[in-house]
């Protein structure tokens, strides 16, 4: 399993009447960890999509466990646990910094497309990139 890190502050304006992080809002924390994700692997998205290679969403999930407030500072823990085929599942934990509390858990899929939206393969550099960091963490 490949782990990456990122942290996000939560800001007034992500809270809802009751103070806490509206829903919506994790998926838009699962982005932006999935965005540094590849960016610490080496390949960020516009790398990516510069080649003529496109990754939609065609899923997304997401169980709340417990509230985040204004000002929390969380831990978004994204996760690769295998080299994807024709799919790429990303898995998220959402957690309280400081005492690692699961806030939220989640996952989102994706497919491969290019430029005219028709599906393909997973770019080689990202499957030489996760195949060396999967076979790294065994």
């Amino acid at each position: 399993m490949i782990s990456i890190d990122h942290s996000v502050r939560v800001i007034y304006g992500h809270t809802d009447m009751m103070g806490r992080v509206y829903y919506g809002r994790y998926f838009e924390y699962f982005e932006s960890a999935r965005a540094q994700f590849l960016r610490e692997l080496g390949l960020p998205y516009g790398e990516i999509e510069e080649s003529g290679v496109y990754i939609p969403v065609i899923e997304s999930h997401c169980e709340y466990r417990q509230g985040a407030t204004y000002d929390d500072l969380l831990t978004i823990r994204t996760m690769i646990r295998h080299v994807p085929k024709s799919r790429m599942k990303i898995e998220y934990d959402v957690l309280l910094r400081g005492d690692d509390t699961l806030v939220a858990t989640g996952h989102t899929v994706h497919t491969f497309m290019n430029r005219q939206g028709s599906a393909v393969r997973p770019p080689k550099v990202l499957l030489s990139l996760l195949n060396s960091q999967l076979n790294s963490c065994e």
